[in-house]
């Protein structure tokens, strides 16, 4: 209960003044409730007789005595002139008058309940949101991306099919049931001394039962994000699967896990669908004893009840049922939804490890270099980079060659400060990046990247992504440099044209020419190609090598490629091996070395 607490302190302070109209449209609703039951004592005692006439008035006074004595003076006066018949109508319609009253309030304050719901799921899923988009690379290799959806989805919707939807708990429920009870208190002291003996015990079973579904929702909420993820897998990989007749073995896997899910979904749902019954039973024997307890004072010699007070005091207590019946199921809902939240505070509170110093310098372009001081950088206890220093001056061309897992791709990482370096420092025009404020050092550059990273939006959106003011004209003059504009205005709808989920609907070399154009249009110093055309066809190449040629004139550019035919024009190329740059020079300084860079020169010639 203290973390459900903790979290309604985290999300509804924005929202107090309606938290004030719900406690107040519920007390309001209480008291109404209060008043048509006790509007029934004066029926019952007319229809058996049992009422006395009252035929004087007392001075009002705000207590029960003084209210009572006169309602009954006036209702012996209509009754003596009108009869019993209208007098049971009359005491009928403000029945019907306080239960209007009562209903209207309760809806009332259920829309603000209703409001204050849904507000803070939408505050919840944004916070996530905005989580994923600070926090850096590292975090998310570590996490599987579907348990990351199953986050942002289905724990979501448990909290607030559980949590936020249990707020009756505390915005309706107890206002309800305080009102009654005091209610109560006033008809009967020692019948009401007696249910506050007993209630306890049967709030404690509840409880008590309600704790195990935490542990339980967790596991089943777990099992949710590794079903997410191999669907999220296969259709990624659905190619590859039906390529190697693997639909079996997938078919296999996700049945297993499956099966694993609906295990404990059952015997999550067994122990909450024993909430009802329970609290129906406790319920009926807390009556039991009522009515025993109850009867025994009525039939003793100093009673302070009488039969038609005791009915109306059963149906006051009836009204707690229902409050105190919800109030026990929400217990079981609030462990379902804690386990939920557990995990969505994976995200939420994790550590954004690539943070932004206070007081960060500005940077709005390279003036004279980039500098590698004896970097070194390391996954977990894995070094890839180790005492990298290089000077790349502004405006020359570097390039990075060597064999799969050197190091080249987290070499270029580290610049837009993707991660951290280990040890050394990265220096933009004498500036350590870590003192440059982020938004800025990350407008520097421009990526092109060899999977084209494409959004299911039109041609133009994914052109113009991540440059704030822009024109039709700028756009099409960017895809025309990138060897782009013929074939979109080949398209169905030109640059209104959707491209799919990643770009599907685009070969490969469209996909890499868009990417293109889009960093042709933001027009950044400092240019990251990273194995740009390494996955196309020549024709595609040509295209898009023609294409990156004209974006790196007059910029500064890192290039990673595999094909060396490349970058034979580089300013300088970097051979990496196991994390150190081990040749430097052109192509044809290389060449002569008869190194590394000569033995992978002559595997691609052959």
């Amino acid at each position: 209960m203290k973390d459900f607490i903790k979290i309604l302190k985290r999300y509804i302070p924005p929202y107090k003044s309606h938290l004030g109209l719900t406690f107040l449209y519920n007390f309001l609703s209480a008291i109404f409730a209060v008043f048509s039951v006790g509007m029934m004592i004066p029926i019952l005692e007319i229809l058996f007789n049992m009422a006395e006439d009252v035929n004087s008035m007392v001075p009002w006074a705000i207590n029960l005595d003084a209210l009572k004595h006169n309602l009954y003076y006036f209702l012996t006066l209509f009754k003596n002139n009108h009869g019993p018949g209208l007098t049971l109508l009359l005491v009928g319609l403000g029945v019907t008058f306080g239960t209007l009253l009562k209903v209207g309030f309760a809806y009332m304050g259920a829309w603000e309940t209703v409001f204050i719901r849904n507000s803070v799921v939408r505050d919840i899923r944004g916070q996530i949101y905005r989580k994923i988009l600070r926090l850096a690379l590292p975090f998310f290799t570590e996490e599987r991306k579907g348990d990351i959806m199953a986050r942002i989805s289905g724990d979501v919707t448990e909290v607030e099919n559980s949590i936020m939807a249990s707020l009756d708990m505390f915005l309706k429920n107890p206002v309800l049931i305080l009102v009654f009870l005091i209610s109560l208190l006033i008809m009967s002291p020692t019948l009401t001394m007696f249910i506050l003996v007993v209630l306890p015990f049967t709030g404690y079973i509840i409880g008590h039962i309600g704790k195990s579904l935490k542990k339980v929702s967790r596991e089943g909420q777990d099992k949710m994000g590794l079903l997410l993820t191999i669907i999220e897998e296969t259709l990624s990989g659905l190619r590859i699967i039906k390529a190697f007749n693997a639909e079996d073995k997938m078919d296999k896997r996700f049945e297993g896990e499956l099966s694993g899910y609906r295990n404990i979904m059952n015997k999550l749902m067994w122990r909450r669908e024993l909430a009802h019954p329970l609290s129906e039973l406790l319920g009926t024997f807390v009556m039991v004893l009522i009515v025993w307890f109850g009867g025994t004072l009525i039939l003793s010699s100093h009673s302070e009840l009488s039969g038609a007070t005791f009915i109306a005091y059963l149906a006051i207590f009836y009204q707690i049922i229902n409050p105190a019946k919800a109030f026990a199921s929400a217990l079981y809902a609030i462990q379902k939804g804690m386990a939920s939240m557990d995990r969505i505070d994976t995200i939420l509170l994790a550590d954004v490890t690539i943070s932004e110093k206070p007081g960060a310098l500005p940077a709005s372009t390279l003036k004279k270099e980039i500098e590698y001081r004896e970097v070194s950088f390391a996954y977990s206890d894995k070094e890839v980079l180790r005492d990298v220093s290089l000077t790349i001056p502004r405006g020359s061309t570097i390039a990075l060659v060597g064999q799969s897992g050197s190091g080249k791709t987290t070499f270029v990482d580290l610049l837009p400060r993707f991660y951290d370096v280990t040890s050394g420092s990265i220096l933009i025009d004498g500036t350590d990046i870590r003192d440059l404020k982020l938004h800025d050092l990350r407008h520097l550059m421009g990526n092109v990247s060899q999977e084209a990273i494409l959004f299911n939006d039109t041609i133009y959106n994914n052109i113009a992504f991540g440059v704030d003011q822009t024109t039709p004209a700028e756009v099409e003059a960017a895809a025309r440099v990138a060897n782009a504009h013929d074939f979109i205005m080949d398209t169905e709808n030109g640059y209104d044209t959707i491209i799919g989920d990643r770009g599907s609907k685009l070969s490969g070399g469209q996909r890499q020419r868009l990417s293109i154009a889009r960093a042709i249009l933001r027009n950044p110093p400092i240019l990251i190609l990273d194995e740009a055309t390494s996955a196309l066809d020549t024709e595609s190449e040509r295209l898009v090598q023609d294409a990156l040629e004209k974006l790196m004139r007059n910029r500064t550019s890192i290039v990673i490629a595999h094909r060396l035919s490349t970058i034979k024009n580089a300013d300088l190329i970097c051979v990496l091996h196991k994390g150190r740059i081990v040749e430097t020079g052109t192509h044809d300084q290389l060449l002569a070395l008869h190194g590394r860079y000569t033995k992978l020169y002559q595997l691609q010639t052959f």
